[in-house]
């Protein structure tokens, strides 16, 4: 019975029913088989609770795993947060065209000078709290926020064709249009002076670092990106030449202004674009 109960096959071993059985043809003469009996039950519901223990407890592993992989989810792009969770190493991967968005807020400096540390903090979750909702419309990627600058890209890790220009064209319209509604909470009378640039290009897009790891853009097309929107103007959306001439080649519908040359650290003069609007019928 003992060789039984101790064999490698589950299936070949006996169960309480069984072994309750067995003790007690091998006890009929014994007066302990009431104390047998005893332990045996005692056994069966110490297994019974014990495989209810080791159900919940898989339970709430499976539901920390998930809670975690969301977590990693929203600090990573999904196809690149999968590869990690695997245990697969993230190579840099080079995308020919993307279009990269940023926006900062024009006098943030001297705001944040006159407000307390927690009044800032709000302000900024207040408005990237809205701006985080209206980005989940476009197919976009939200790559970070420092400070008051915002950065996003539409183009990877998923490609789409040129309809990266289209969507972060209509994204900078809709954060706009966002802005000009919003208010300060400590300072109502206040508004906030959004300044947008764009800029289409390619770039290398990979996973920074073990702590705390970041999926980071590089390239060019991010300084140039990055120089359209510090020499912009407040309320204003500056587009790039390459990014103009993508719109206006499959997306005509957009209403551009010739901003004329403007002087650009690293690159000299080059040639600028406002963003103004759309038409009301889309081109299809």
């Amino acid at each position: 019975m003992i060789k039984r109960c101790w064999a490698e096959e589950p299936m070949e071993r006996p169960d309480f029913q069984q072994l309750k059985t067995i003790i007690r043809r091998l006890n009929k003469d014994n007066e302990s088989g009431n104390i047998l009996d005893n332990l045996l039950s005692r056994m069966e519901q110490y297994a019974n609770n014990l495989e209810v223990l080791v159900q919940e407890r898989t339970a709430d592993y499976f539901e920390e795993k998930r809670k975690c992989e969301e977590l990693l989810y929203q600090l990573l792009p999904k196809s690149v947060a999968s590869q990690l969770i695997e245990g697969k190493s993230v190579m840099a991967e080079t995308y020919d065209c993307v279009t990269i968005y940023f926006s900062d807020i024009v006098g943030f400096t001297a705001l944040s000078a006159q407000s307390t540390p927690l009044q800032v903090v709000d302000l900024l979750n207040d408005l990237y709290t809205r701006f985080d909702a209206i980005i989940e419309n476009f197919d976009v990627y939200k790559v970070e926020t420092i400070g008051d600058a915002y950065m996003v890209v539409s183009g990877l890790p998923v490609r789409n064709g040129t309809l990266h220009a289209r969507e972060i064209a209509n994204m900078s319209l809709a954060l706009l249009r966002e802005v000009e509604t919003f208010t300060i909470r400590h300072r109502p009378d206040d508004k906030l002076k959004l300044r947008i640039g764009m800029h289409t290009g390619p770039c290398v897009a990979g996973v920074v670092g073990l702590k705390m790891p970041r999926y980071c853009l590089f390239g060019d097309t991010v300084n140039t990106a990055s120089r359209m929107e510090s020499n912009g103007l407040p309320l204003k959306i500056h587009v790039s030449g390459h990014t103009q001439q993508v719109l206006v080649q499959h997306y005509p519908y957009f209403q551009l202004e010739c901003r004329g040359e403007v002087e650009m650290k690293g690159k000299g003069k080059v040639v600028t674009y406002w963003l103004l609007g759309k038409n009301d019928v889309e081109a299809q």
